[in-house]
């Protein structure tokens, strides 16, 4: 009898050794599609990321001011030009500056050309109405930032 208890003890044993290694072994082969989604959905998110061109919080902070005073910005006054924050400055760049795309909150090429244009009016930008935000395109918009009080 002790004999046969020792075995049962021995094959229980064995198999819950093996599902444990199918356990495993198939939570390791989900791992790899489980980071492939987290990685689609980082790059699904990225187009709402801050886009400040070079400003402090400081700065950006008195160009959301700007926005909330002239084109309706009603996000926090935090220093981080995020989706809400562009699609006032859109608003304003649509009615004013010749942007013709979507308010969709996004600082794409179409966003800064139109913001070239206005900072070249308005900011002693000289560079080129090119949708690229250089060196030039981000001192003129620091000027912006701080030509208006907070």
């Amino acid at each position: 009898m002790r004999t046969l208890t020792r075995a049962l003890v021995s094959v229980t044993t064995a198999v819950g050794i093996a599902a444990g290694g199918l356990a495993t072994a198939g939570t390791a082969m989900a791992a790899p599609a489980q980071t492939q989604q987290q990685a689609v959905s980082a790059e699904a998110v990225a187009p709402l990321a801050v886009v400040n061109l070079g400003l402090s919080t400081a700065e950006a902070k008195k160009v959301q001011d700007w926005l909330k005073q002239y084109h309706g910005y009603t996000g926090a006054r935090d220093g981080q030009l995020g989706t809400n924050s562009w699609k006032a400055f859109q608003r304003g760049l649509k009615e004013h500056h010749g942007y013709k795309d979507a308010i969709d909150g996004i600082c794409g090429p179409n966003t800064v050309a139109a913001l070239q244009r206005m900072l070249k009016k308005f900011w002693g930008y000289n560079g080129a109405i090119d949708g690229i935000a250089g060196s030039g395109t981000k001192a003129a918009f620091k000027r912006f930032a701080n030509g208006n009080p907070s």
